[in-house]
């Protein structure tokens, strides 16, 4: 008569199955090679352990300040945790790097490359979130971002039906051929949620080329709820993945395996994320064109916060600006980064060297959270700060409720961010779109609906004490 403790001694790991796979053997008096031949179904691989020692990692960042050395010691203490994952074989942390979670978890500004495996939680919730420019030629900058303010969209949730875009029919094609992506409110959402920005740092901007005098436009968003709802699906892949493969690693660094069928169905699920996310830039950029009846000049875009593929190898960015062209099969142009609305977007080439691993920054980063920003400019109205720090520039914010921690001070200096990328070669600065103004989502929670119900009942019941 066999046992659990049975099976344990013969090296299984102990699972739903025992149940069923022990008294399977002992009705039917499997012995010996019997037992191993019918157990053999139930094998599983063996645990992968952490490292013992972190991976080393290239660090591009240094801190400039007080301030910033706190900044600087998370990342570091994060990156060391996280580089134990038994799948990691390399990294790097870029000037704008800064905390994003838990000890362990990628940080925003991370570059953490994997064999053979694919973890979600390393290119986060908003998958490729990105950059796209369009060339205006000489239209006059106020004319183009008030055609992009009408054609834009910001805020939570998604379009209304009577004024959503065409959903292509190729993209809804590759959507329902995906296993993972086939799924009734994943379609819906990615109907409802093109041609719109969301909320948070994203926003659309217009300057001029420093080099060419020409109005540029740039978008900035990800995937919004479709990429949400696949970082979602991700997550449990692999959290079921971890639990046979790697107990030890923590579930924000859960992996799958890429040579399985769900790892060859999220890779493609992830490249179908990226053909809708493109579009979702090229709606608003190509509406706006069409409101001025104009065509553009030139248009380039690239992403920086997804999973990029080499051979075997994966280079999860989050928060990094590929410079490698292998890792953009639709390359057509340089790349862009922001730093914040009152400073140039940067245009930017650069080679690969063993330092960046084919990476740039993609911003100027933060160094506190945006409530501890917020605390800091408690003293003046939002107004006041809004006034001081965008001044002379066309800001606009969506919900038309100003969103303090969006505002330049709330970002790492971009001098120094441009100094550290000379410094470690991060980059050369080509062009810069100067800016002329921005639109983006704004405090759209001040006015949410359930706020204004709370407030009016409040006020209902202010008033009716007045009464009495």
């Amino acid at each position: 008569m066999i046992t659990g403790k049975t099976l344990i001694d013969l090296g299984f790991r102990s699972g739903k199955w025992f149940p069923e796979a022990i008294t399977h053997i002992n009705e039917n008096g499997l012995e010996g090679e019997a037992i191993l031949a019918y157990l053999e179904q139930y094998k599983l691989p063996p645990i992968q352990e952490l490292h013992e020692v972190a991976i080393d990692y290239k660090i591009n960042i240094k801190a400039e300040n007080e301030l910033e050395e706190d900044n600087v010691t998370s990342v570091i203490n994060t990156m060391n945790t996280l580089m134990k994952t038994p799948t990691v074989v390399d990294g790097a942390v870029m000037p704008d790097a800064c905390p994003s979670g838990p000890t362990g978890t990628i940080p925003v500004g991370g570059v953490v490359v994997t064999k053979n495996a694919i973890h979600p939680g390393m290119h986060s919730a908003d998958i490729c979130c990105s950059v796209m420019l369009t060339d205006f030629g000489k239209a006059a900058p106020k004319e183009v971002l008030d055609a992009a303010h009408a054609s834009t969209h910001f805020g939570p949730g998604g379009r209304d039906r009577n004024d959503q875009y065409r959903f292509p029919k190729e993209l809804l094609d590759a959507f329902e051929g995906n296993f993972i992506l086939n799924d009734k409110h994943i379609i819906k959402a990615a109907r409802a949620h093109l041609g719109t920005q969301g909320d948070g740092n994203h926003f659309l901007f217009v300057g001029i080329s420093e080099q060419t005098g020409n109005t540029m436009m740039i978008t900035h968003h990800g995937s919004r709820a479709p990429g949400a709802k696949l970082y979602k699906k991700g997550m449990q892949i692999a959290e079921r993945f971890r639990k046979i493969l790697s107990p030890d690693t923590l579930r924000q660094n859960a992996w799958i395996p890429f040579d399985t069928e769900e790892g060859q169905q999220y890779w493609e699920a992830l490249q179908v994320m990226r053909a809708w996310t493109k579009q979702n830039h090229e709606c608003i950029h190509d509406a706006t064109l069409e409101k001025l009846g104009l065509e553009a000049e030139n248009r380039f875009w690239n992403e920086h916060n997804f999973v990029f593929k080499d051979g075997d190898l994966f280079y999860h960015a989050k928060g990094a600006t590929p410079l490698d062209a292998k890792f953009m099969p639709d390359i057509t142009g340089p790349r862009l980064i922001p730093l914040n609305m009152a400073e140039p977007v940067l245009i930017v080439s650069g080679e690969t060297t063993t330092n960046n691993l084919g990476f740039a920054p993609h911003g100027a980063g933060r160094n506190v959270s945006r409530t501890y920003h917020k605390k800091t400019k408690a003293t003046m109205t939002n107004e006041a700060v809004f006034e001081e720090e965008t001044a002379g520039l066309d800001v606009r914010f969506f919900s038309k409720e100003i969103d303090v921690s969006e505002l330049p001070s709330a970002y790492k200096s971009a001098k120094a961010v441009r100094a550290q990328m000379d410094e470690f070669g991060l980059g050369t600065v080509i062009d810069e779109v100067m800016p002329y103004g921005c639109i983006m989502a704004g405090d759209h929670d001040k006015n949410a609906p359930w706020k204004v119900k709370r407030r009016m009942k409040q006020e209902a019941m202010n008033n009716s004490n007045i009464v009495k």
